[in-house]
C-alpha cells in the first residue's frame, strides 16, 4: 500500500539533477540511453537495452504512476529514469526508490547521489522508510547505495514488471539516521 496523501509525481530539482513525471512521449528518448548493454551489464535482467524488453520496463513504469525522467540540471537534457513505488503490501510508512538507470556519461559523478537524495529528501516527508531492491550480483548499484547511507536488510526474491523472479538485496534508509 502506498502512503497516503504522497504526490508520486512531483517536479524537483537540485543542482545536478530535475526529475518531472514520465509520459508517453518520454520512450524513444529513453530508450536512446537505455538501448546501451552496459547499464544493464550488472542487472538482473540484462536484455532492458533490446527494444521489446525496454517497452515492457516502459510500460511498467507508465502503470506505477509514480516514474520520472531524470533531467541534468545544467542542461535539462533527459539522462535516464526512476520511479517511486510500493516497497509493501502493508506498510504504509515505507516507499520505494527503483528502477533507476542513467546514461554512462553521467556515471561516477555528483549525478546519481545527488538523484538519490533528492529524492529521499522529499519522500522522508511523508513516510519514515525508504527502500531500494538492487539485484544481488549489481555490485555497482549495491557500492552507490551504501556510498548515500543505505544499509542492507535483507536478501529476498523479487519479480519486476512482467519479467522473471530474482535475487535481490534490500536496502534501507530511515529518518531518524538520514543525514545526507
Amino acid at each position: 500500500m502506498l502512503p497516503p496523501n504522497f504526490p508520486l509525481q512531483p517536479t524537483l530539482q537540485n543542482e545536478a539533477v530535475k526529475i518531472r513525471p514520465l509520459t508517453e512521449a518520454d520512450f524513444e528518448t529513453l530508450y536512446c540511453i537505455a538501448s546501451d548493454p552496459l547499464i544493464w551489464e550488472q542487472h538482473p535482467n540484462k536484455n532492458r537495452y533490446q527494444k521489446e524488453a525496454f517497452q515492457n520496463f516502459f510500460k511498467g513504469a507508465m502503470e506505477s504512476r509514480g516514474a520520472f525522467v531524470v533531467l541534468d540540471a545544467a542542461t535539462d537534457e533527459p539522462i535516464g529514469s526512476t520511479r517511486f513505488c510500493d516497497a509493501g503490501k502493508e506498510d504504509s510508512n515505507c516507499i520505494a526508490i527503483g528502477y533507476t538507470f542513467l546514461a554512462r556519461s553521467h556515471w561516477g559523478g555528483k549525478y546519481n547521489p545527488a538523484l538519490k537524495k533528492l529524492m529521499i529528501d522529499y519522500a522522508l516527508q511523508f513516510v519514515d522508510n525508504i527502500v531500494f531492491h538492487i539485484g544481488a550480483f549489481n555490485i555497482r548499484s549495491q557500492k552507490a547505495i551504501e556510498r548515500v547511507g543505505a544499509k542492507k536488510v535483507a536478501e529476498i526474491e523479487m519479480e519486476y514488471y512482467g519479467e522473471p523472479s530474482k535475487l535481490n538485496f534490500v536496502y534501507q534508509i530511515d529518518k531518524e539516521t538520514w543525514t545526507v
